[in-house]
């Protein structure tokens, strides 16, 4: 049986957390170059805001990524962390995710009390769930929040899913985040797959989180959608940076939230000092490539190559997607 919604429009949910992923996803866009002032008010905003944790970056292994070719965001030293937050003395959580294969994280993630952050987020697919578990074992012993992306769902039948997400269910994570990857979901599709997700949660005393992808003009419905029905982990972006089609916004999410504790001036004041500029430097946001991946549902990587190509013969790439997949 459906579930029904949990709470309405007017009211205060205490379980809710809003994570800024815009240093994270963002960083896909101009590959974690931000400087350190952006770094910085970034920080301070979120502060001011209300939100309740910042995701600094991957923590990507140096053995696998050339660091000439990235930016410090990649890595997310604790060194680079402190230079920003300092000691942290903050509601503010901390937070950086560690890719499945991508992380040297028995060398790179020190315990907790060595380190700036408070949470670990592991990102991975179904068919990478025993590594994922085994860091979040890792980060679980070494006094870490965890949280688990499973990606690319939208490719991966209902049962196995339903199969993956009792395993990872059964291990030590906090938070299990429902992933559009390809923002190939539609509202009526995110509300089938929380009610699994929800119900696992429920079993096993796990919290549901959502991040969602914005190629078809709905990460932000798709968002509240989750949240209507109970998930309590909300991810967003300023002005929804992120690779491709971008994300949730979080100046959408704030407002849609009823807690007083959100302020939309700190949030407002940064995106006229810092993201128009940006938005001018970078590209990122709904256009027809990643509405056509999203319909599709396939990886926006072709859409992406397509926009940076200046393209605009949207009939033959829609003809090479459906090729591709055929």
């Amino acid at each position: 049986m459906a579930r029904e919604s949990k709470g309405s429009l007017m009211t205060v949910r205490d379980d809710v957390r809003v994570l800024d992923a815009t240093l994270r996803d963002g960083g896909l866009v101009n590959n974690f170059y931000f400087d350190d002032d952006f770094v910085r008010a970034l920080y301070v905003m979120n502060v001011a805001a209300g939100v309740d944790y910042m995701e600094f970056g991957y923590r990507a292994s140096r053995d696998i990524f050339d660091s000439d070719r990235y930016g410090k965001w990649k890595f997310s030293d604790d060194d680079d962390i402190r230079a920003v937050v300092g000691e942290n003395c903050t509601d503010l959580k901390i937070a950086v995710m560690a890719d499945v294969g991508r992380t040297n994280f028995k060398r790179d993630i020190l315990p907790k009390n060595e380190s700036p952050v408070d949470m670990i987020r592991v990102a991975t697919y179904v068919n990478t769930l025993p590594s994922a578990i085994e860091m979040i074992e890792d980060a679980k012993k070494k006094g870490y929040e965890t949280t688990v992306n499973v990606m690319a769902v939208s490719k991966v039948g209902r049962e196995d899913l339903k199969h993956g997400l009792e395993i990872l269910a059964q291990s030590g994570v906090d938070v299990i985040y429902l992933v559009d990857s390809f923002g190939a979901f539609y509202p009526e599709q995110i509300h089938r797959l929380m009610d699994d997700y929800l119900e696992i949660g429920d079993k096993f005393g796990k919290t549901i989180g959502i991040h969602a992808h914005n190629n078809q003009q709905l990460a932000f419905a798709n968002t509240i959608e989750a949240l209507r029905l109970g998930a309590s982990f909300l991810d967003a972006t300023v002005c929804g940076m992120g690779r491709g089609a971008g994300n949730c916004y979080l100046e959408s999410l704030l407002s849609f939230l009823k807690n007083p504790k959100y302020n939309m001036i700190p949030l407002m004041k940064f995106i006229e000092k810092y993201m128009l500029e940006l938005k001018n430097k970078e590209k990122w946001g709904f256009d027809i490539p990643y509405l056509l991946t999203g319909v599709l549902n396939s990886h926006p990587s072709a859409a992406i190559k397509f926009t940076k190509d200046g393209r605009k013969d949207y009939s033959q790439f829609y003809q090479d997607i459906l090729d591709d997949i055929g």
